[in-house]
């Protein structure tokens, strides 16, 4: 098993990517905290990873609390002693009918997408001190690199903050032996079904971006949880402050 014994806090678990995430890890042997909003959600991944033989728990985590992320810590710690891994997968969506020029806009973008990541490294960097290194794997977006008009420009700011910062948190934290590394989804299936994504103009624009896909389909969330695996593991041992893009070769274009 790839991830045996490690502990493992990842964000947004309770669906989409972040439930994919989960649910890999844990079949790799992590002992995985599922952390989210959505205690009902949360509850039934947590309770399908012990019945399918892995282990977990779930706690509710608002990422741009940190009051929040300190109890996520204090829990996490009193479980299981120790963490190995943090997944940065929770955001919000860059869609919608929204002022492309709204201050409130651009500050929740802002506050969820890049400053609750960024909380979530300030509180478990020094639990890694402690152990003498982990694996931060930042989910971020190829709207760091690329826009789009269907995607507010909030969203674009938030995803490139959240893309330098892991570099920065890379470079600083190297010889602590911490890796940090982003991964940038392309179009996913939760975008396509996003309760915010109400509007047949926005659906439209969304389904060019799957035609505009040099592989010519959308990426699947397990495709996303596989490469994040990778990054967690010690086969990325060498690998710190990388942009590994799971686009099917959209920013190559």
């Amino acid at each position: 098993m790839r991830l045996k014994n490690k502990v493992a806090i990842i964000t947004g678990s309770a669906n989409g990517m972040g439930k994919a995430e989960a649910e890999r890890f844990a079949k790799e042997g992590a002992k995985v905290v599922i952390a989210d909003i959505v205690e009902d959600l949360m509850l039934k991944v947590q309770s399908n990873i012990i019945e399918n033989g892995g282990e977990a728990i779930s706690i509710k985590l608002d990422i741009t609390k940190e009051s929040d992320w300190k109890q996520a810590i204090s829990k996490t710690i009193e479980t299981y002693g120790k963490i190995d891994i943090l997944v940065n997968n929770a955001g919000i969506s860059g869609s919608g009918k929204m002022d492309p020029l709204s201050v409130d806009a651009w500050d929740r973008y802002m506050d969820v997408n890049a400053k609750g990541a960024f909380l979530g490294m300030k509180y478990v960097i020094p639990e890694m001190m402690k152990n003498n290194g982990g694996s931060i794997v930042n989910i971020v977006s190829m709207s760091s690199f690329v826009v789009h008009p269907v995607i507010h420009i909030g969203y674009n700011a938030s995803k490139g903050a959240f893309q330098i910062a892991s570099k920065a948190v890379a470079v600083k934290y190297a010889k602590d032996n911490i890796r940090v590394n982003a991964i940038h989804p392309g179009v996913m299936p939760p975008m396509s079904t996003s309760k915010q994504i109400t509007d047949p103009k926005v659906k439209a624009d969304y389904e060019k971006m799957f035609i505009a896909t040099p592989m010519g389909r959308r990426g699947e969330v397990e495709e996303v949880a596989n490469a994040a695996l990778f990054l967690a593991s010690e086969e990325a041992s060498f690998i710190t402050g990388a942009d590994l893009a799971v686009d099917g070769g959209f920013t190559a274009i």
